[in-house]
């Protein structure tokens, strides 16, 4: 398997090569024909989750007064800087997994980098991400949280979420196109991650020492954590309170690139038969 998984990632790193103007390309394109037809096009993208975080808003300072705090913080600000990523890592497990069923005509050119889907519609979620970043960035100067040089940490959350997506769908597109049960599985487990994500809640506040080592086998948390250390809770990346996490989480993202490199390199000459 170690062997397959390496010559899988070699074959990946090669695909990639000089196709960065193609991916870019395709990934705007991605974007224009999931809203086509509609008279704001690509706009959609960030209306959307807009007006979801504008019913959150009001449901939590308007509809219910004195819904209190989380961690020291108003709970639409706590769940604003959780759900942020979320959006971005729910369309990136979902969208990803359907990435190559999706744009099977690519698969059927032999001269096309198959692996090359997966990116570029993995770079059309994190256009809207960035997008929606902004917004949140906004409301939370507003809210007088920031400046602060903890932000540019976001540099380094922003692009290693978008890198351990990436390298999940190595796993779950091909599968997915493989089998339709697998693309089930996770539309059906996509709302219990939700939940067991720290979206609403802080996992830090978790007591019990062995449930909260478990959370950190969750790599979900990892970047809304990270996302919350830049913006809220003003924390270094590397702090030595939360070494466990940090060597968790690496140690999770080189076995998924070694099961990613693998299954890529088992499935892609048999894709086109099965599409």
């Amino acid at each position: 398997m170690i062997k397959k998984a390496f010559f899988g990632i070699a074959d990946i790193l090669r695909e990639h090569k000089g196709q960065s103007k193609k991916i870019w390309m395709l990934a705007v394109n991605q974007l224009i024909k999931k809203y086509k037809g509609a008279v704001m096009g690509p706009l959609w993208a960030i209306i959307k989750p807009s007006f979801t975080l504008f019913i959150l808003w009001f449901a939590f300072e308007v509809g219910i007064r004195g819904s209190g705090m989380v961690s020291g913080y108003p709970r639409f600000i706590f769940m604003l800087s959780g759900y942020i990523p979320w959006f971005f890592i729910s369309e990136t497990i979902v969208g990803g997994s359907r990435s190559i069923r999706q744009n099977s005509q690519f698969v059927t050119k032999l001269s096309f980098p198959v692996s090359n889907i997966m990116t570029f519609c993995n770079m059309a979620a994190l256009i809207v991400h960035l997008g929606m970043c902004v917004i949140m960035y906004v409301i939370l100067i507003i809210a007088g949280y920031g400046p602060s040089i903890y932000n540019l940490q976001f540099l380094y959350y922003m692009p290693l979420m978008f890198m351990f997506f990436l390298v999940l769908s190595w796993t779950t597109a091909p599968l997915s196109a493989f089998s339709r049960d697998f693309e089930n599985l996770i539309n059906a487990i996509i709302t219990g991650l939700f939940w067991l994500s720290g979206i609403f809640w802080d996992t830090y506040d978790i007591q019990n020492p062995i449930l909260r080592t478990i959370m950190y086998f969750n790599p979900i948390n990892y970047f809304i954590n990270g996302y919350r250390k830049s913006f809220l809770y003003d924390t270094f990346i590397f702090d030595s309170n939360y070494t466990k996490e940090l060597i968790i989480f690496y140690a999770e993202f080189l076995l998924l690139i070694l099961v990613g490199g693998h299954f890529y390199k088992r499935l892609r000459k048999i894709l086109p038969d099965i599409l």
